[in-house]
């Protein structure tokens, strides 16, 4: 059986020292096996990779429907209401696009969306009843 995991998530991005200069904006750091072609960024247990857009497609073999950014949203979560605000500020910025202000959700969370520079959404949320251990991990209840 596979082991319930994700070890990796990449993002196909237009220009890969632009999207690292973002994140980099952002205060996160890039492992030291990161190349001028693709970038990790370790978060803890699984990796987040910048890699060509292009190269990705030809990779993957996706040439034909190349991936279009939206059909899933990265989401960070913080140990507080105030964190989203403040994390929206930066984001903004370090040059992302605000896709909507932090509302407050009828499930009582609160929650922000913007997209970085390749058009790749994120949300930023502060959910009361899942919250942020020490190591940053998301703790939800089984």
């Amino acid at each position: 059986m596979m082991e319930q995991r994700i070890s990796l998530v990449t993002l196909g991005v237009a220009n890969v020292a632009t999207a690292r200069a973002f994140y980099e904006r952002l205060g996160w750091t890039a492992s030291s096996a990161s190349m001028d072609e693709v970038v990790f960024f370790d978060m803890g247990g699984w990796m987040f990779g910048l890699y060509g857009q292009s190269n990705l497609s030809k990779d993957s073999g996706l040439t034909e429907n190349k991936p279009v950014p939206g059909g899933i949203t990265l989401a960070y979560n913080t140990r507080s209401r105030e964190e989203v605000d403040h994390f929206m500020d930066e984001v903004k910025e370090a040059g992302a696009t605000i896709l909507a202000s932090p509302v407050e959700m009828p499930w009582g969370g609160y929650v922000g969306y913007f997209a970085d520079p390749d058009g790749h959404p994120w949300e930023i949320s502060w959910v009361p009843h899942f919250p942020i251990l020490e190591d940053g991990r998301l703790e939800i209840p089984k």
